[in-house]
C-alpha cells in the first residue's frame, strides 16, 4: 500500500496555541523543518515592522485551526495558493527562514535550481561579449544621491551602515540595492577613449532591499542575482544591447524554464529609477498574477552625466557614454515553482531540475536485495554516463510508496522503478511527473543502455515541451482583449490579464492601479496591426498594453 506523505499545515503556525513545545514535537514526528511561514510571519517586538504577504493573507482569510489538525498534506493550490507555495518551498527543501525576518536560507536543492540558471546564462553572457567581475557591496551614500530619480526610487528600500569598527562612520554606507552608481564611479576611471568602448561586464552578487512585505524567492530583504552593466559610444549601441539582453532572458524563460513570458517595454510610470527605457519579461503564475521575471534598462546618459563618465571620440571631442543594465534574480526560482507546480508539489522542467531521474529499487525479501540494487546501480551509471542528473534512492529506511510521493513532491521529472521481476526480464518501469497515475507509467522498457538512454532522453524532451505548451495554454486562456475601462475592470476582477489599446496619461495609469490593483505590465513587442482607440480616452493609440495584478 502506498502511504501518503504527511506534511505540516502552515495555518497552524499562525495560531497562538501553536507553542514552541508543540513545534519541536511536530518536527520530531515528521522529521521535517518547520514551514517557512513561521520565519516569514513571526512577529517580534525587537524586529522591524515588516509584514509578510503570507501573514497578511492568513489574517484576511481568518482561518483558525487547533493542534489536532496540524498533520496534513500540502495545501491544495486551488484552496490557498499562497499557503500551497510556502508548503512546497518548506517540504521540497528549497529554502528555510533566516534569523532576520524577511530573509531566507537557500537550501541545496533550491540553490541547485539557481545554479542551473547561472550555468545557462553564464554561457550566453560570454557568447555576447561580457566578462564576469565583482564590485563591493558597500556603496558611499553620496553615490546614491548623485542621480536624483535613482535616490528617490530606492530611498525607502535602503539598508544603511553608520557604525564600523565600533566608531561612527564619516559617511553612511549603503548595502548594495543595485550597482549602477558604484559601477559608474569605476567606469569613470577605466574609460578614457572610444577605444575603451564598449565596456561590457556582469557580476553575480547579493542585493539588499528593505522590503516591507516579503515572500520567499519572490521578494526578500536579501536576494541573489546577476546584474550586467555596459557602456557604449552611441545611443543606438546601447539600445541594441538592452534589446539583445531581454532577448537572452526571453529565450532562457522559454527554452530552459518552460515559462512563456511576454516581452515588452515598461510604461514611464513603471520604468526603473534612472533609466530612459525599461524592457521586461512578464510571466503568468498559477494564480494568474504577473511576475516581473527579468528586466533590461537603457540608462541613456543619466548616470554618466551624474558621475562624469566620459570618453574622447574619434574626432577628439569629449562625450558622455551611453549605458545599460540588466538583471535576473532568484525570483525566477519562485516563478518556476508557481508556474508548473501542482497539488502534489513541485513540477520541474528537466533542463532546470537538480535531479532529472530518480531510481527507486523495490524488494521484499533479503535474497532479492542484492540483485535489485546491482541492476539499479547499473541503470544509474548508464544514465549518468549519458550526461543526465540521476539520483539512486537505495535507502531502506523508507517504503517505496513513501519515496514515490517524496520525489514527486520534489518535482523530479522521471522516476524509474526496478523490482525482482524487472531484473529477471531486463526491463524497468518509468513514470512521468507531469502525467499522474497509470497514464504516466510505462512498463517493460529495456535496460539495454542504448535503448534506455534514448528512451529517457526522449521522455525528458517531451516533458520539457509539455510543460511549456501547458503554460502557454493557461496564459492565453487567461488574457482578455478589452476596449474600454469597464471591460478592463471586469477582466481584472475575474483575476485575468487585460490587453487593450493605451495612450492615456500617467495619471490615468495610476488611477487604474488605485481602483483595480492592476498595473501596466508592459507594451508587448508583438503588437496587433491596424488603428486602435485608447480604452480610457477613446483617442488614437499606437500600442496595446497588458494590465494585471502582480507580485
Amino acid at each position: 500500500m502506498v502511504s501518503s506523505l504527511r506534511l505540516p499545515a502552515l495555518t497552524s503556525l499562525f495560531s497562538p496555541s501553536f507553542t514552541r513545545r508543540s513545534t519541536v514535537s511536530l518536527r520530531r514526528r515528521l522529521h521535517l523543518r518547520p514551514p517557512l511561514a513561521a520565519g516569514f510571519s513571526a512577529q517580534s517586538a525587537a524586529s522591524s515592522p515588516t509584514e509578510t504577504e503570507d501573514r497578511v493573507d492568513s489574517k484576511k482569510s481568518g482561518r483558525v485551526q487547533d493542534r489536532g489538525s496540524t498533520d496534513r498534506v500540502i495545501t491544495p493550490r486551488s484552496q490557498d495558493f499562497n499557503a500551497w507555495y510556502l508548503d512546497v518551498i518548506a517540504n521540497a527543501e528549497l529554502a528555510d527562514y533566516g534569523p532576520v525576518r524577511g530573509t531566507m536560507v537557500i537550501r541545496p536543492y533550491g540553490y541547485a535550481m539557481w545554479e542551473a540558471i547561472q550555468d545557462y546564462l553564464n554561457v550566453k553572457f560570454k557568447e555576447t561579449g561580457h566578462s564576469n567581475m565583482y564590485f563591493p557591496q558597500f556603496i558611499p551614500y553620496s553615490f546614491i544621491e548623485k542621480e536624483a530619480s535613482h535616490v528617490e526610487g530606492f530611498s525607502p528600500e535602503l539598508a544603511l551602515v553608520t557604525i564600523g569598527g565600533g566608531k561612527e562612520l564619516e559617511e553612511k554606507l549603503v548595502v548594495r540595492p543595485t550597482s549602477e552608481t558604484i559601477v559608474n564611479h569605476m567606469f569613470t576611471q577605466w574609460i578614457h577613449s572610444y577605444r575603451d568602448l564598449p565596456l561590457m561586464i556582469n557580476q553575480w552578487a547579493n542585493v539588499t532591499r528593505w522590503e516591507m512585505r516579503t515572500k520567499p524567492f519572490v521578494r526578500t530583504l536579501e536576494f541573489l542575482w546577476q546584474e550586467g552593466h555596459t557602456a557604449h559610444a552611441t545611443l543606438e549601441e546601447a539600445e541594441k544591447e538592452a534589446l539583445q539582453m531581454i532577448d537572452v532572458y526571453t529565450k532562457f524563460a522559454y527554452e530552459q524554464a518552460a515559462i512563456p513570458v511576454i516581452a515588452g517595454r515598461k510604461s514611464k510610470v513603471e520604468t526603473f529609477a534612472g533609466a530612459d527605457k525599461t524592457y521586461t519579461i512578464e510571466a503568468m503564475m498559477g494564480d494568474r498574477k504577473a511576475l516581473q521575471a527579468g528586466t533590461s534598462h537603457n540608462l541613456g546618459q543619466n548616470f554618466s552625466r551624474a558621475f562624469g563618465t566620459q570618453f574622447t571620440d574619434e574626432n577628439g571631442l569629449r562625450q558622455h557614454v551611453w549605458q545599460t543594465s540588466w538583471a535576473i534574480s532568484t525570483r525566477f526560482v519562485g516563478g518556476i515553482i508557481m508556474t508548473h507546480g501542482d497539488d502534489a508539489g513541485l513540477m520541474l522542467p528537466p533542463r532546470i531540475a537538480p535531479i532529472q531521474v530518480v531510481i527507486v529499487p523495490i524488494w521484499k525479501k533479503v535474497d532479492e536485495k542484492t540483485g535489485v540494487l546491482d541492476a539499479a546501480s547499473s541503470v544509474a551509471e548508464t544514465l549518468k554516463n549519458a550526461g543526465l542528473k540521476v539520483k539512486l534512492d537505495d535507502t531502506d529506511q523508507r517504503t517505496p510508496g513513501w519515496k514515490f510521493n517524496f520525489w514527486e513532491m520534489k518535482g523530479v521529472p522521471l522516476r524509474i522503478e526496478i523490482g525482482p521481476r524487472d531484473v529477471s526480464s531486463g526491463t524497468v518501469v518509468i513514470s512521468r511527473r507531469d502525467i499522474p497515475g497509470k497514464q504516466g507509467k510505462v512498463f517493460g522498457i529495456s535496460m539495454e543502455p542504448s535503448i534506455l538512454e534514448a528512451y529517457v532522453k526522449d521522455r525528458l524532451d517531451e516533458i520539457q515541451s509539455s510543460l511549456l505548451q501547458r503554460a502557454i495554454s493557461f496564459r492565453d486562456s487567461n488574457i482578455v482583449d478589452v476596449s474600454s475601462y469597464e471591460e478592463l475592470k471586469e477582466a481584472i476582477s475575474l483575476g485575468k490579464w487585460a490587453r487593450g489599446p493605451w495612450s492615456a496619461s500617467d495619471a490615468d495609469e495610476l488611477r487604474i492601479k488605485e481602483e483595480t490593483g492592476a498595473t501596466i505590465r508592459c507594451f508587448p513587442f508583438k503588437q496587433p496591426q491596424g488603428t486602435k482607440a485608447c480604452l480610457m480616452t477613446g483617442k488614437p493609440a499606437d500600442e496595446v498594453a497588458i494590465f494585471a495584478k502582480s507580485y
